[in-house]
């Protein structure tokens, strides 16, 4: 799906030499790296502050707790994601609320947000956390005038949109937090976990600076419980260097990704669909086909990766189904049973395009 070592070798010599730089500097946690890297990041994306984390997930969990939301409340969320986005909604004792998503961006819907919390209790109701899947925004403009309508906060799951924008602003700077994740196979992804929160509220940004640090400003004072979420300094070395190069990884995605399209035009095959919104920055690129199965072993044959993001919608997953029996959620159960992510990556070459569009259109006759 994504090739690591073609684009290491790429960056080869400045990774190895920042990995270096850090490692004869002995600072490992929270050291010159991690302060730098947040400068870069919140500069980046046009936001006052970015916190960085051990992981997305730690992201999306330390944010909802600096809202202060907690048991008996409800987060507003899709159900096409993976799972960290409810997970740590529910580490917090609070309840995911799961909407449908727009059939065509696959994104959460802004008029079904609505339509829930106008036939719920809107008391219960603290946050949306929509997610911008696959590297398109969801629709922004709607949502913040949801969350003003009724004072909710947002919370941005952002794992699969660095660099991605709508209407000219990043994601991750319109709610109360952006949430990051620097998984290896992310549009900006370091050697092991990593994760970042972004915020234009500088209490906010305090706040989760102590909870990545159990609670603490002062080494040894502790104000309040906290956890250990530090991103360590060798990782965010090599985040620094990939970081450089994010605005030309993503247009060589979105170039790809065309490509793709084009050459798919006509067929069966129905690309992915560009709202028009802001940049696309294609973390994955999914289409929807035709006999699924048949797609993915063709393409295992002549050795071409794929996969399903998401075979099983989260109100349909062991862990939460029996809380959510009786919810139908069309638009999600239709889309998880058609589509497909085919290989996506900045290195990926013109033929190799056309040699995954050629297995795929041989099963879609």
């Amino acid at each position: 799906m994504v090739d690591l070592k073609r684009q290491y070798l790429g960056l080869k010599a400045e990774i190895d030499g920042a990995v270096l730089k850090a490692l004869e500097a002995t600072q490992f946690i929270l050291g010159p790296n991690v302060q730098k890297f947040e400068e870069e990041a919140a500069y980046y994306l046009g936001a006052k502050h970015a916190v960085a984390l051990a992981n997305g997930t730690e992201a999306l969990h330390l944010a909802i707790l600096a809202c202060g939301i907690g048991p008996g409340d409800e987060v507003i969320t899709t159900p096409f994601t993976f799972i960290a986005t409810a997970e740590a909604i529910s580490y917090v004792g609070a309840k995911p609320v799961f909407v449908d998503i727009h059939p065509d961006t696959f994104n959460i819907d802004a008029s079904k947000i609505e339509e829930y919390i106008a036939t719920h209790d809107a008391s219960k109701i603290k946050a949306i956390i929509p997610v911008h899947l696959y590297g398109q925004a969801a629709d922004m403009n709607p949502i913040m005038a949801i969350a003003k309508k009724y004072n909710l906060k947002v919370i941005e799951d952002c794992a699969q949109s660095f660099g991605g924008d709508y209407k000219g602003k990043m994601t991750g700077t319109f709610g109360e937090f952006g949430c990051f994740s620097f998984f290896p196979s992310k549009n900006l992804g370091c050697y092991g976990d990593g994760g970042m929160v972004t915020t234009n509220d500088s209490e906010l940004a305090e706040k989760v600076k102590m909870l990545r640090n159990h609670g603490s400003k002062v080494r040894y004072y502790h104000s309040i419980i906290g956890y250990n979420s530090r991103l360590d300094e060798i990782q965010a070395a090599i985040l620094r260097v990939k970081l450089k190069r994010m605005k030309s990884f993503n247009e060589l995605r979105n170039k790809n990704a065309h490509l793709y399209s084009e050459l798919f035009e006509g067929s069966g095959v129905i690309p992915p669909y560009e709202d028009g919104n802001g940049m696309h920055v294609y973390h994955q690129y999914t289409v929807k086909v035709k006999d699924r199965d048949r797609v993915i072993e063709a393409l295992s044959k002549d050795g071409i990766a794929s996969a399903i993001y998401y075979p099983v919608p989260l109100h349909q997953q062991d862990v939460y189904k029996n809380y959510y029996q009786g919810l139908v959620l069309p638009n999600t159960e239709k889309v998880s049973q058609e589509v497909l992510s085919l290989p996506i990556f900045p290195e990926l070459t013109e033929e190799e395009i056309k040699t995954v569009v050629s297995a795929v259109l041989r099963t879609q006759g």
